[in-house]
């Protein structure tokens, strides 16, 4: 296999792969290859890509957990400036793996990437000051077909780093801190999602 490495059915979740890439460095700097379709397909992954997007987002800003309802897309993302705790939720309801998790630090440091097939839930909480967020889609934005799932649902039990506080019964960021005292900070929307129960009836 030529530039990356890749570790498949993380957490004995089938189809989410870590992926590491060869990093070609010196004095000067270093190069990689981000992407490669050559290299995915001989790892045994076949995925045509459409979309490419890009986000920053500071320091104890959680995103997640989201999924597409109608139109699921398979991701692949990466961090390319600060870190990142990037999360799995498996939501594929004839998986024996139905509602584990997975979780894996994204940073600029570790150049790794994330892959998530399509019927997962999926969020990052950012670690550092500021982090840059991108990933690859092999569905075109949909509007209005989001759907999301409680950050903290005790039910899936999601390990954040750095996280402290105590579950109150809702999504709510109040009261939750990284360990140096940053406020938790979600969006409006993202504290209003239910748990994995409340959202999903099989």
């Amino acid at each position: 296999m030529g530039q990356i490495k890749v570790e498949k059915d993380v957490n004995g979740i089938k189809g989410l792969c870590v992926i590491t890439p060869a990093v070609h460095g010196d004095s000067r700097g270093y190069f990689m290859e981000t992407y490669s379709q050559r290299d995915m397909e001989e790892a045994g992954i076949d995925i045509t890509f459409v979309q490419d997007n890009q986000s920053m987002s500071t320091k104890g800003v959680l995103r997640g957990l989201h999924f597409q309802k109608q139109y699921p897309q398979t991701k692949l993302v990466r961090a390319i400036r600060g870190t990142v705790f990037d999360v799995a939720v498996d939501l594929r309801k004839d998986s024996e793996t139905y509602g584990k998790w997975y979780g894996v630090e994204l940073s600029e440091e570790n150049k790794k990437q994330f892959l998530i097939p399509k019927g997962f839930a999926h969020g990052f909480l950012v670690l550092t000051d500021t982090a840059e967020f991108c990933y690859k889609c092999d569905d075109f934005y949909h509007p209005n077909d989001e759907g999301g799932l409680a950050w903290n649902d005790p039910e899936i039990g999601v390990d954040w780093p750095q996280l402290k506080g105590d579950y109150k019964g809702t999504a709510s960021a109040e009261g939750y801190t990284l360990e140096d005292g940053t406020p938790l900070n979600l969006s409006e929307k993202d504290q209003k999602w239910f748990g994995l129960k409340d959202t999903f009836s099989f």
